[in-house]
């Protein structure tokens, strides 16, 4: 099936509406349940036409909690008259649910003082399934009837739209008050949030990264935003992202990093839309905090922009932004390659890198573009090159690709290396007493130049940071690890998160803690990792990880009773809908922030593989182990 056709019956597919529900509250359910089921058939008499697969970019399988059905609408229906109080109940919960933009068919079941009050888009509480609901109240007192709604809480999103797994086994649990409002029964007390099912959650929000600066590298803030208008603030997706932009970090990114938006800067009164022109251009027009600002600071705030825009528009080409005073006029603009300037990013890197069966290390070019695809190995230049007999356990390169960390085979020794010049090798940096493999992990480079590298010695578990990769070890305090054992870390390319597997009852989960530096200052003492948030609670045991694109991560791990399988997630902890076919056999896995580079990873069976664009994973080099991009 060619692009064209293709596209007209995707157009086809995001065509289907929900024509009307039935009038009584009691059915909306089996309704809405028939019109998805619906969908998702027609979608799939589509899709069974299409044999092309595209050649560039992720795999990304269509669920049905996400991809066709993402696209229905789904309309309540208002009460029904004299609709009894478990009717009133379940209709509204239904109509919760709902595309409807101001969730005003929601509001029809609340008594007027609370339609007013209600306000479903300050946060939304997100539950593994659906709610279950009964009567605590009412069979004693009809005049006083009191429905509990309860639910297995899975996350939260909070009003600056990020997403928080949930970590303590709490449930949901809130309690409807109805009253009798002219000869008709409504809902008093409504839910604090929006309470929406995983499955409804995935249909209505979409997660999108926002930007900041943390010192001068621009880093990702992953949140949430409605498909569609906001049922608050009436904005478009696009709007409500900048809007969220403008607003501030999250929480937990917030005491690592800063807008360069001046405090209260808003978009002039009004905006409910933001469109680009013809020439790729988006204008976005400010409030008066914005109007003085100087040049400098205003190239800042353009790129944030421009990041957040170009992640939100995923394919679309975004060639400039424009800031725009209150009076309209033009405060600055940044093209896509000013951003990038501004943005400080680490430089693409032009090497992988992996440990051979002779445990040495080896660098190579996997180019999907070029005719051969893959340059011969070749050992990483410097004194491991020169020194052979000196057998690598594991390895990391900073960015920049002149220095390496590696640590020896039996895990006790900790080196770093010149990749630039030859000679002797260097004496360790740091040494471990534990025994392999419970001693070194393998290290990693942040941003900054600082190595990090944990030490698994039960009776000395530590996480160390080297400063600018020559200075003196220091012991990193880790907040909240609660006696877990790290058995690998990889630093953010930002320089302001660290990925770490963490080892507890048997199980290895994925963490990701927040890099605090007094006064924000790399070569300052006193670094420490905070609030460790789960970053792939949906999985039993992890087994490798690496940051991707976009700042998301690359996870290669089991759900409860399953098979193991690599899929990108975000950063929060939110699982996206992409994933890696044949991924059953990996031990590791390498990825970078160029979206060009590919995924490279090893396994016992095929040694170093890496899966080309729209192919299955092909073997590098037979043997070869612990794969690693610059970082």
């Amino acid at each position: 099936m060619d692009a064209e056709t293709g596209a007209a019956r995707g157009r086809g597919v995001r065509s289907l509406r929900t024509s009307r529900r039935t009038s009584r509250a009691s059915g909306a359910s089996r309704t809405s349940r028939t019109l998805r089921a619906y969908a998702l058939g027609a979608a799939g008499l589509l899709l069974a036409g299409c044999a092309s697969m595209p050649d560039r970019g992720e795999i990304r399988p269509v669920q049905a909690s996400q991809g066709v059905d993402s696209q229905v609408r789904v309309f309540g229906v208002p009460p029904a008259d004299k609709a009894s109080p478990q009717e009133i109940v379940d209709g509204f919960l239904e109509a919760m649910t709902s595309d409807d933009p101001q969730q005003q068919t929601a509001r029809k079941y609340l008594t007027e003082e609370a339609a007013k009050e209600w306000k479903p888009g300050a946060a939304v509480t997100v539950l593994s399934a659906g709610l279950d609901r009964f009567s605590v109240q009412g069979e004693k007192d009809p005049s006083r009837p009191r429905f509990k709604v309860s639910g297995k809480r899975l996350a939260t999103v909070d009003e600056r739209s990020a997403y928080q797994p949930e970590t303590g086994g709490r449930r949901y649990e809130e309690f409807l008050q109805l009253t009798e409002e002219n000869k008709q029964w409504r809902i008093s007390t409504p839910p604090s949030s929006l309470v929406l099912s995983q499955s409804d959650f995935e249909r209505m929000y979409m997660p999108v990264n926002k930007y900041y600066f943390a010192g001068n590298t621009l880093v990702a803030d992953p949140v949430y935003v409605r498909q569609r208008s906001d049922p608050d603030s009436r904005m478009d997706p696009t709007t409500q992202t900048v809007q969220s932009l403008l607003a501030g970090p999250s929480k937990w990114l917030g005491p690592v990093a800063s807008s360069a938006f001046p405090t209260g800067t808003e978009l002039r009164e009004g905006t409910k839309s933001l469109a680009y022109d013809g020439q790729n251009t988006l204008r976005v027009p400010l409030n008066d905090k914005a109007d003085n600002v100087a040049q400098p600071q205003c190239q800042k705030m353009a790129t944030q922009l421009l990041y957040t825009v170009k992640d939100l528009t995923g394919g679309q080409r975004v060639d400039r932004v424009e800031l725009m005073r209150s009076d309209k006029s033009s405060l600055c603009w940044v093209t896509e390659a000013g951003a990038a300037v501004n943005a400080n990013r680490p430089l693409p890197p032009e090497h992988q890198y992996y440990v051979d069966s002779e445990h040495h290390l080896q660098r190579l070019n996997l180019d999907p573009n070029k005719e051969d695809q893959q340059d011969r190995p070749e050992p990483a230049p410097g004194p491991l090159a020169a020194n052979p007999s000196f057998k690598v356990g594991t390895a990391a390169v900073a960015y920049g690709e002149k220095r390496a960390a590696v640590v020896s085979e039996d895990g006790h020794g900790l080196y770093v290396v010149n990749l630039t010049t030859t000679g002797a090798m260097p004496q360790p940096l740091l040494t471990s007493k534990g025994a392999k493999p419970n001693a070194l992990t393998a290290p990693t480079w942040d941003a900054s130049g600082d190595l990090w590298v944990a030490d698994q010695d039960p009776q000395n578990l530590v996480l160390w940071r080297v400063p600018g990769g020559t200075g003196t070890p220091e012991k990193v305090e880790v907040a909240g690890l609660d006696g877990g054992r790290i058995t690998a870390l990889k630093a953010s390319p930002d320089g302001v998160r660290l990925a770490m597997l963490v080892q507890r009852a048997g199980a290895k989960n994925l963490f990701i803690g927040r890099v605090e530096r007094p006064e924000g200052k790399a070569d300052v003492p006193g670094v420490s990792v905070r609030e460790l948030r789960p970053a792939a609670p949906q999985m039993a045991d992890v087994d490798a990880m690496s940051w991707a694109p976009r700042g998301r991560l690359l996870v290669v791990g089991r759900e409860s009773g399953g098979l193991v399988q690599a899929r990108y997630m975000l950063a929060d902890g939110s699982m996206v809908a992409a994933g890696l076919p044949g991924a059953t056999g990996l031990k590791a896995i390498a990825a970078t922030e160029d979206e060009k580079k590919p995924v490279v990873g090893s396994s016992d069976d095929d040694g170093i593989v890496w899966l080309p664009p729209g192919a299955q994973w092909r073997t590098v080099a037979a043997g070869g182990r612990a794969p690693v991009y610059p970082g």
